[in-house]
């Protein structure tokens, strides 16, 4: 298989719907958990309706957990009977990012890729099954990309996503691309397993992956893994931009600059530089 990227739109594309098995019931701790990740997504302040719909409790479960969570300082009423997170846990959060080694290294890069491409650069990590953005350096521009810091997507369905998964063991990938419940988020999303493996394989071949309107209609995505010293994949790096202006020639120019960036991480994280072009074909055919 050669570097160069292409698209798979004449693959199978097959759309699994989610099975409905029984919930299991939910302790205390889940039923706050879901209420605080369902406070801090983009777009708030959240009414207290708003965020009983997004996690399927009662309202007034919600309103014990959001009381609670006011007491702490983790949450505080707004306008209209909206909730905002709270003081505390913005300071948290902004404690935790502030002694993460490697978003001091993300920053410089992600701010010089903004520059050098024109695009928005950002640094995602993965949770589960999900790629989480923790940072993003946006160009001034007319129009904004909808991944926010703190946006979740499925890893199969975005490029940062694909970019981690390319660079796991094959185990890992698997338990992820064999999941019996993969949604398809727009027309173009991969959901086949092999088409899946088929990207895989390439972005291993490459260096890179690419996001074709997987994860939004007209936004494609170019995304690079960050390895820590002992070759373990904390996160990738990534451009994206609407699909006229990312074309599949701006893909072959950007694709090695995000790949640069990323290594550059990695370095200095105190990962070894591979050599360019250079791959583990073992692990590739694996996921091939």
């Amino acid at each position: 298989m050669e570097c160069g990227w292409v698209k798979l739109s004449d693959m199978v594309k097959a759309v699994n719907t989610r099975s409905v098995d029984q919930e299991l019931v939910k302790g205390p701790v889940d039923k706050a958990m879901e209420v605080l990740e369902a406070l801090v997504r983009p777009g708030g302040p959240h009414r207290l309706g708003e965020i009983a719909r997004r996690t399927g409790l009662t309202k007034p479960t919600v309103h014990r957990h959001l009381r609670t969570m006011a007491e702490y300082g983790f949450a505080e009423p707004a306008e209209g009977g909206s909730y905002r997170p709270g003081p505390r846990l913005l300071g948290l959060a902004a404690a935790a990012l502030n002694d993460s080694p490697v978003l001091e290294l993300t920053g410089p890069a992600l701010a010089d890729l903004r520059g050098r491409t024109g695009h928005v650069a950002f640094y995602a990590v993965r949770h589960a099954c999900d790629a989480v953005y923790l940072e993003q350096s946006e160009p001034a521009r007319e129009y904004r990309m909808s991944t926010r810091p703190g946006h979740r997507t499925p890893l199969y369905a975005c490029g940062v996503g694909l970019a981690m998964l390319s660079a796991l063991p094959p185990e890992e990938a698997a338990a992820v691309l064999d999941a019996p419940d993969l949604e398809a988020r727009t027309p173009h999303t991969l959901t086949d397993p092999a088409a899946l493996r088929a990207v895989l394989a390439q972005a291993a071949l490459c260096g890179y992956a690419v996001d074709d309107e997987y994860d939004e209609p007209d936004v494609r995505s170019v995304a690079a893994p960050v390895l820590d010293a002992e070759g373990v994949v904390v996160g990738a790096i990534g451009v994206s931009g609407l699909t006229f202006t990312l074309d599949p020639e701006s893909v072959e120019v950007f694709g090695p600059m995000v790949r640069a960036a990323a290594r550059t991480v990695s370095a200095g994280l105190g990962a070894r530089t591979p050599v360019l072009g250079v791959v583990n074909t073992a692990d590739a055919g694996e996921r091939s």
